[in-house]
């Protein structure tokens, strides 16, 4: 049973429908806390459970005089590479990709520099060598051109440090995963993008070039993503030369980066490793149908064989960048939740600021969050609120609320 909690508007207002089974009040209520004043911005939260969508809520301020409705999206980092890579797996599912190929086999110029015998596998897990965007391209600007930076990419010789481990690809994963998909369909990337996720899943929200009428439902996000408020560019040019944060500065800290993603261009390019504009509707979606076996509202999106390899840890190396163990599987990461009990067996990826999405696929749950008040950004794989909703989440499954 679910109810669905109508705010009363203006006929010329958006829809203002909320849907919340009851068991998952709880969730709701801590979602609400969290966005009392104009000062903590808003956001949408949805979740589904064993293939039934449970919670679509959203609360808060998109802009300092607009407030967060039912057709709100937002930039949501690092949270677009967990979906690029599911476009790969739909590919790989049809035999398009074998993870075990060389990537130059689909993207010749790619083994360049002794690039050649370089995995789609390595790629999906960041054992590449390729994590450095620091440097990459001339000026801040430069980034925003796709056909450029990938073939700078391609030029580039890989870090020796993949051979002992993944280094997390913060920016250049999303062009490096775009550019395979388009060598092997011979379609843009935001064109599969849709065929492949959008349209099987009967949702548009899935953005990394953003149509025209399509912009003003982005929130806007705040503050600036200055770590701990600092001078980007003086505290980037400090971590790079110091040994234990080289590595997130070459792969997080391009300069001029504050800059750029406040940068209404942005929506223009393909940056599928941070720009993705999604809602929290679309990413809980299809997150929920890996949750749910690969099926929701009786199609099949992916088969469970294609889940179980994609899912699979790949390396328990400690990450050079990260100075972590993320446990990288092909494209994902273990979703950390707020509690010495950690999902033993889901996937997801989460975004600097906070957005955030995954799949617990023992107990068929799913959720999806989108927030325009960025937290931490000095955390690459998101802040604590998605990890503290997703206890709440767990608890409510396992206790069988």
């Amino acid at each position: 049973m679910t109810t669905s909690v109508r705010v009363p508007r203006p006929a010329s207002a958006p829809r203002t429908e909320l849907h919340v089974d009851p068991r998952f009040l709880p969730l709701a209520d801590r979602f609400f806390a969290m966005y009392r004043q104009p000062q903590h911005g808003g956001g949408a939260l949805t979740a589904y459970f064993r293939g039934e969508k449970v919670l679509d809520i959203w609360a808060g301020w998109a802009d300092r005089d607009r407030r967060w409705d039912r057709d709100t999206v937002a930039l949501s980092f690092s949270t677009g590479k967990g979906v690029a890579s599911t476009v790969v797996h739909r590919l790989a599912e049809r035999r398009l990709i074998d993870y075990d190929a060389p990537v130059a086999r689909y993207w010749p110029e790619f083994g360049a520099a002794g690039k050649d015998g370089i995995t789609v596998r390595e790629l999906l897990t960041h054992r590449a060598g390729l994590h450095k965007v620091r440097g990459l391209m001339r000026s801040p600007l430069d980034l925003l051109d796709y056909d450029a930076v990938v073939r700078a990419l391609a030029a580039t010789p890989a870090d020796p440090r993949r051979l002992r481990g993944p280094g997390y690809h913060a920016v250049t994963y999303g062009w490096l995963v775009a550019e395979l998909i388009a060598r092997v369909t011979g379609k843009p990337f935001v064109q599969v993008v849709q065929d492949e996720i959008a349209g099987p899943l009967g949702v548009d929200d899935f953005w990394y070039q953003v149509p025209g009428q399509h912009r003003p439902r982005i929130a806007k996000l705040f503050p600036h993503i200055n770590p701990a408020g600092l001078n980007w560019e003086l505290t980037s040019n400090v971590l790079s030369l110091v040994g234990p944060t080289r590595g997130l500065a070459e792969a997080a800290m391009p300069q001029g980066f504050d800059v750029l993603v406040r940068n209404p261009a942005v929506h223009d390019a393909v940056m599928p490793g941070w720009n993705g504009v999604f809602s929290a509707r679309a990413l809980a979606r299809m997150y929920g149908a890996i949750a749910n076996g690969g099926r929701l509202d009786g199609h099949r999106f992916l088969r469970k064989s294609t889940i179980a390899q994609m899912s699979q840890v790949q390396t328990h190396d400690r990450d050079y960048v990260l100075g972590i163990r993320p446990q990288w599987s092909l494209g994902y990461h273990r979703p950390i939740l707020a509690s010495r009990e950690q999902p033993g067996n889901a996937i997801g990826h989460y975004g600097v600021g906070g957005s955030g999405a995954y799949a617990d696929l023992d107990s068929g749950l799913s959720l999806g969050f989108v927030t325009n008040r960025l937290g931490s950004s000095l955390t690459a794989l998101g802040d604590l609120r998605l990890a503290r909703l997703g206890v709440e989440a767990q608890a409510i499954v396992r206790n069988g609320k």
